[in-house]
């Protein structure tokens, strides 16, 4: 099995990837615009949510489920994205929210080092540093510093912020980096970095989303989409991003992006998903590659009383005694958000990450688009 994250950038190039023209904007490009629906107006979508065949977007971003009449409260049509203020969340009673005061990266001659994993970065490259920093991962010239510490990204490095191709090009740089002091730096790939490589491959393609007709760039657009990083996107970047893992095993921790059990569509083993997701995005069919954006764009699985159970099906499939999954942010999942015109909606302060479902599942999505925390994490939880 291999694993992109754990390479150094690549050399060669490749002219079979379609040229990407980024549609006129209608606001500037640059730090996530907190609380604002992303590609409103832009593109081919409208103000109204509709794409130009007059279907509705699966990506439009709606206040509450009455825009979807007949629809039980937190229920969307398949296909459907839920952002801000859509998203239904967990009993507050069924979370444990971790505060862990930042160690010190042991020295260590034997075995591997201490495990680390990150959230959902979301081009939100100063923060970044800040907390892999604070961790003593890197030091103040930004360079790897932690040994043979063990670092995981759990996906989604672009949209939304302001640096999604610097937050790449430091993952990737911290790999070489890591690897050269016995230690690693891996990553894998978020729903985020499925819809940035359709987007380049695919631009305007339809695909059929389950919901009526869209295109990767779209749904790129009204989630996050940032010209910047379009416009810096390079094939050695393209190629880390396709070649990135949908899960791992590591220290009896599953590690994977969302909080879904779409996973279970790809195969029985950790190998057989991996090479599934991978042989897909090889075969470049626009389609193909929607549906396992699509699939695992879905979340909160592991939430209410069903949960637990999901957790120990995907456990029992792969191994491991919990989950660690980035995806859904925290603050949602505590019920905090404001959920009216006028309600503060900027989230609770989030602290650490949340162990849930039977303290079965960790959450490591702090929310940083929302004015939340980048969470990077110790491994095990001391419960």
């Amino acid at each position: 099995m291999t694993q992109g994250a754990g390479q150094g950038p690549e050399v060669m190039r490749t002219a079979t990837l379609r040229d990407f023209r980024v549609p006129a904007y209608v606001h500037e490009t640059g730090p996530y615009a907190q609380n604002t629906p992303q590609g409103e107006g832009a593109g081919p979508v409208g103000q109204s949510g509709l794409y130009p065949s007059g279907e509705p977007s699966p990506y439009a971003v709606m206040d509450s489920t009455e825009d979807f009449p007949g629809e039980l409260p937190g229920e969307f049509p398949e296909g459907y994205t839920p952002t801000q203020r859509d998203l239904p969340v967990i009993n507050r009673g069924d979370t444990v929210q971790v505060s862990v005061d930042p160690a010190a990266v042991p020295a260590s001659d034997e075995g591997p080092g201490p495990l680390y994993v990150v959230g959902d970065v979301h081009g939100y490259l100063d923060q970044l540093v800040a907390a892999l920093q604070e961790q003593g991962l890197l030091d103040a010239a930004g360079n790897w510093s932690a040994g043979t510490a063990r670092l995981w990204f759990l996906g989604d490095f672009t949209d939304r912020g302001p640096d999604g191709i610097g937050v790449i090009d430091l993952v990737m740089r911290l790999s070489a980096e890591a690897a050269a002091a016995g230690g690693y730096c891996k990553a894998l790939m978020g729903n985020h970095e499925l819809l940035l490589l359709g987007a380049k491959r695919f631009a305007d393609t339809p695909v059929n989303s389950g919901a009526g007709t869209a295109t990767f760039q779209a749904a790129w657009l009204l989630n996050g989409g940032q010209k910047t990083d379009m416009d810096r996107l390079q094939d050695h970047h393209l190629q880390w991003m396709a070649r990135l893992d949908a899960m791992e095993l590591v220290d009896g921790h599953l590690l994977v992006h969302s909080d879904t059990t779409a996973y279970l569509d790809y195969g029985d083993s950790i190998e057989a998903v991996n090479d599934t997701v991978r042989e897909t995005l090889t075969r470049n069919d626009a389609d193909e590659c929607w549906d396992v954006f699509r699939k695992l764009t879905k979340r909160f699985a592991f939430r209410d009383d069903g949960g637990a159970e999901a957790v120990r099906e995907l456990l029992g499939t792969y191994g491991g005694t919990r989950i660690v999954h980035g995806h859904s942010p925290i603050p949602y999942l505590l019920g905090e958000v404001g959920t009216e015109e006028g309600e503060d909606n900027t989230g609770p302060v989030v602290e650490g990450p949340h162990l849930y479902a039977d303290g079965l599942a960790i959450a490591m999505d702090g929310g940083v688009t929302m004015a939340g925390k980048l969470l990077v994490q110790q491994l095990p939880l001391d419960i």
